[in-house]
Order: C-alpha cells, then structure tokens, then sequence
C-alpha cells in the first residue's frame, strides 16, 4: 500500500470521530451496546496500513568500511486483514487471537564491493573470486506474504459514555510464505531467503468507540520479529550480501481500524 492509502485509512478513521463526537461528550446521550462487552466470547474482522523496514546489525568485518554502513534498508508501506476473536476474562481484561494476512516488500541495498579485499580469504570466508556487483546484485526488493497469528492481553479502562480506552500485548507466530528458505539458489542468483517460521511480540493502544450495531476501533500497534531472519548464503558465494550481516529482524508499525 502506497502512502496514500494509508493517509485514507487515517483520514476515514479521524472522520468517524468526528461526525460521532456529539454522541460522547452529551451527558444524556444513551449508552451504546451496552450488553456487547459482557459476553464471553465475540467476533470481528479488521484492516490494517503498515510502516516496515528491517533492523539490521552489520558484520563489522563484511558490513561496514570504516564508519561507513554497507548494507542499508528503505522502509516500505503496505496493507493487511484479518479476523478477531476475543475471550472476555473480566471486567478489564480481554484475551484476543487476531490471525492475519499481510503483504509487505521492502528493499535491501549491498554497497560491499568493497569486500573485494578479502578475495585472498579470511578467518570466516574462504577464499573467493572477486564479481562486478551490477545495479541487480547491489539492489534486494524482498516480497513477503505474511501469516500474522498475534495472540494480545487487552487491559481497559471503564467506558466514558460511548467510548473505552485500551492497551494490549502479546506474542505473535509469523509465516513467511515467500521467504525463499529452501531454495538452493542464493543471491549470486539474486535470490534472498530469509526463515519461514518467526516469532514477535507486539504492543497496541487505541480507543473503542460504541454504535448502534457495531463497535469501532482505531489503534496504533507496533510488531518486532525477534528471531535472526538471516538464512546464509551458500559457501561458495562472496560475502557481499548476507555475510555482510550478523541480525536482520522485521519491525512494523500498524494502524488498524477493528470492527467488531
């Protein structure tokens, strides 16, 4: 998703605060779905903007030339959906499962001809004969089809007329299904893998705002892979891609507007 869908989503959201503002601030006003937060199990769906990019932490040997970074990452936006059920523990808290589809590409550029220097060998790196790096072996467009499975702890506050803060975290388990694992080409064949199977944790706050039929509810969340997403190139190859690398980890920041 472009910068200008996400800018919509914003947008929508802001416009459904405002047009319902009146319903909150009138002390008269009837109270909305009042029985809804009361049952035991409920059910909704969600969609969702993204802001990804990679944290990466550099081989000082392979991924940096002095105080220069060789290997950098260009953030990328992109969209999302998914499905909500929620388990109501108490009056405050809420266990939430909200499995997920997300599609994301982000670019990875390799400025390591410079690793030529290690062609003779190394402690880490047999040796190897030096390649022109072209704009194609330099530049990484890395597409990613994620199965996002977030299981969060909601904790709310008490509802102010219409409306009820919130904040949660959790864990997710996330599936590459474009992440090339078990592909025997590598990026000498300009192909990037990367692990199938991750894990996160998350952490959201946003506010519930009641309806007549539905409950509406804007939120901001952060999700950070914390496993190592590296799969290493094969033992022939130069080290100018991921050898150039120690840690490369997904983190996302998500707006998403839930519908329950």
């Amino acid at each position: 998703m472009n910068k200008f869908l996400l800018k919509a989503l914003v947008l929508a959201s802001v416009n459904v605060a405002v047009l319902s503002n009146a319903q909150f601030r009138t002390r008269n006003r009837m109270d909305k779905l009042e029985e809804f937060d009361q049952q035991t199990f409920s059910w909704g769906f969600y969609l969702n903007g993204n802001r990804l990019d990679y944290r990466i932490v550099l081989n000082p040997r392979y991924g940096m030339n002095g105080n220069q970074n060789l290997v950098t990452s260009k953030e990328s936006y992109s969209f999302g959906a998914g499905l909500i059920g929620k388990w109501r523990l108490n009056d405050y808290l809420d266990l939430r499962l909200e499995p997920g589809l997300q599609f994301a590409q982000r670019q990875l550029t390799f400025n390591t001809q410079s690793n030529d220097i290690y062609a003779n060998g190394s402690l880490t790196n047999a040796p190897f004969t030096p390649i022109p790096l072209t704009e194609k072996d330099r530049v990484r467009d890395v597409k990613s089809t994620l199965v996002d499975i977030p299981v969060l702890l909601e904790l709310h506050g008490d509802r102010w007329y219409n409306s009820r803060p919130y904040v949660a975290a959790g864990v997710n388990y996330i599936v590459n299904l474009q992440s090339n694992s078990d592909s025997t080409d590598d990026n000498r064949q300009q192909v990037f893998r990367s692990t199938t199977h991750n894990f996160a944790w998350s952490a959201e706050m946003g506010v519930q705002f009641y309806f007549n039929k539905f409950k509406l509810t804007p939120a901001i969340r952060g999700t950070f892979i914390m496993n190592n997403e590296i799969v290493a190139d094969n033992a022939t190859t130069p080290p100018y891609w991921t050898a150039a690398m120690s840690t490369l980890q997904t983190r996302a920041v998500m707006f998403v507007l839930k519908f329950e």
